[in-house]
């Protein structure tokens, strides 16, 4: 065997369909288009969502209210959490890397502090928000809310 005799498996290859090559060949006049119409014309394109004239869903579907472009979405993680965290750890400073760290948010995700809870020990929080239950849970025990 040599690079002269090499031959693709039997059936795996196949001759493209030539269309409009005359009637002989059994795929002229119409080129396998059909008679007339839309889709027989050349350059026709069917547009997404087109239901061959039906009405298409997304026009029968009705719409209503509608989405805040502006919307800033925090994470939230509770206070009690975060009790939990820093007595596992033994931590006196939490901030995003540790809790990215710790699986309770991903590197990308704004985080808020909620005021779920209670917070027996003294840290030192930074993070982008939080409720004013939380800074005063946090402030009551001589810890600091820093935000980012």
């Amino acid at each position: 065997m040599d690079l002269s005799n090499l031959k693709p498996a039997k059936g795996s290859t196949k001759n493209r369909k030539r269309i409009g090559r005359g009637q002989g060949s059994g795929k002229g006049g119409t080129s396998t288009r059909g008679h007339k119409g839309a889709q027989s014309r050349s350059g026709y394109s069917r547009k997404p969502g087109f239901e061959g004239g039906q009405m298409p869903l997304y026009r029968r579907v009705p719409k209503f209210g509608f989405k805040n472009i502006n919307r800033v979405e925090y994470h939230g993680i509770n206070v009690d959490t975060l009790q939990k965290l820093a007595e596992e750890k033994k931590l006196s400073s939490i901030d995003q890397e540790v809790l990215v760290k710790n699986g309770l948010a991903s590197k990308k995700d704004l985080i808020k502090i909620l005021g779920r809870g209670e917070l027996t020990i003294k840290l030192e929080i930074k993070a982008h928000a939080f409720s004013e239950k939380a800074i005063s849970a946090i402030e009551a025990q001589g810890g600091v809310a820093i935000k980012l």
